[in-house]
This record gives C-alpha cells, sequence and structure tokens, in this order.
C-alpha cells in the first residue's frame, strides 16, 4: 500500500500544488477551508496482475465532488469521512461506479466486483476487481465518472499490462478510451 500511495502522490503532487485551500483565497464567501479546487479530476488506474488472473482497479476522486455528485443522485445525505452508515454508502458507490465504468478486455465486458473504498487526505479511493482474465492485449474503457456533475471533468486512466504502462487523459465529454499491448 505504501508503493501505491506513492504512486498516488507523484499523479497528484503538481495539480495539488496548485489547489487552495483558503475560502477568503478561492473567493467563495461562506465556503468551508478545502473545499475548493479548480479543476475536476478523477484518476483511474488498472493493473493486470497475470499470476492471479485479475484486473485491480483503483478510482481516486477528489471527496467533496464525489459526495456532491453522491448526494444529488441518490438524493440523500452522503459522508464518505466519518459515515454513519459505512455499508449504506458502500451501496452507493458500488451503484455509482458500476454506472459510469465499464470495461472490455480483449473485446469481453468485464464485470466489476466491488471491494471497497477507503479515504486519504482530500480523496476517495474506490477498489475493484475483475477476475479471470488471463491474458489482454487490449482493453477498452468507457468513464463517466463524476461527468454528470461537472462539465470540465477530466479522467486520467493508466492501464499496465506485463510491466508495460498506457496513460490517456479524456476530458469531458470525451469518455472512451482504448489500450493496446
Amino acid at each position: 500500500m505504501v508503493i501505491a500511495s506513492c504512486k498516488w502522490f507523484m499523479v497528484f503532487c503538481l495539480p495539488l500544488f496548485f489547489l487552495s485551500t483558503r475560502s477568503d483565497i478561492a473567493g467563495i464567501p461562506g465556503q468551508q477551508e478545502n473545499t475548493f479546487h479548480p479543476f475536476h479530476v478523477s484518476v483511474t488506474e488498472i493493473n493486470h496482475n497475470a499470476v492471479e488472473k485479475t484486473l485491480e482497479i483503483s478510482c481516486k476522486i477528489f471527496t467533496d465532488d464525489f459526495e456532491e455528485t453522491l448526494s444529488k443522485k441518490f438524493k440523500t445525505k452522503v459522508d464518505l469521512v466519518k459515515p454513519g452508515d459505512k455499508v449504506a454508502m458502500d451501496k452507493l458507490l458500488n451503484e455509482y461506479i458500476h454506472e459510469h465504468l465499464q470495461l472490455k478486455a480483449d473485446n469481453k465486458a468485464v464485470v466489476l466486483n466491488y471491494l471497497g473504498y477507503e479515504v486519504e487526505s482530500e480523496a476517495v479511493f474506490v477498489y475493484l476487481q475483475a477476475i479471470n482474465i488471463g491474458s489482454v492485449k487490449k482493453i477498452d474503457a468507457v468513464n463517466t465518472i463524476l461527468h454528470d456533475m461537472f462539465n470540465d471533468q477530466t479522467e486520467i486512466m493508466h492501464v499496465s499490462v506485463a510491466g508495460n504502462r498506457k496513460s490517456m487523459k479524456m476530458d469531458y465529454p470525451d469518455s472512451r478510451a482504448t489500450f493496446q499491448f
């Protein structure tokens, strides 16, 4: 987990430098601290584990954006940092991610199994896994995470297969990516 955390730190190191955490600087009167950031981005990391024949997937999403999106979609109060009912939050995240992230491996639909989520600093990490993925030559993705909330959403996707890592950036409304290995 330490290696994964370092990797995420590097992915977000530069963008987080530009974040404003003071509402008086951000120009939003009455906003709480740590709620403003000048862009909307999520990062999805997909790793093929050849030994276990799985795809290991993590989605990193700003907590405030994700809570706002889930609250609007499901018309309920959402608190991912201190959930009153973790099982209910897991259900919302599972439904949302399955609706907004679809994968194909070698032109076959991939069933994503929701494993859970954790909150680190200002981001939520959602973890998924796909089983029985022996080898991969191509991954197709449709990623519309937060597209239903922000028309300036950016999706960054990293896919690793057999030590070969490929990345793609998609700006709303783009949502489709293909990775060839």
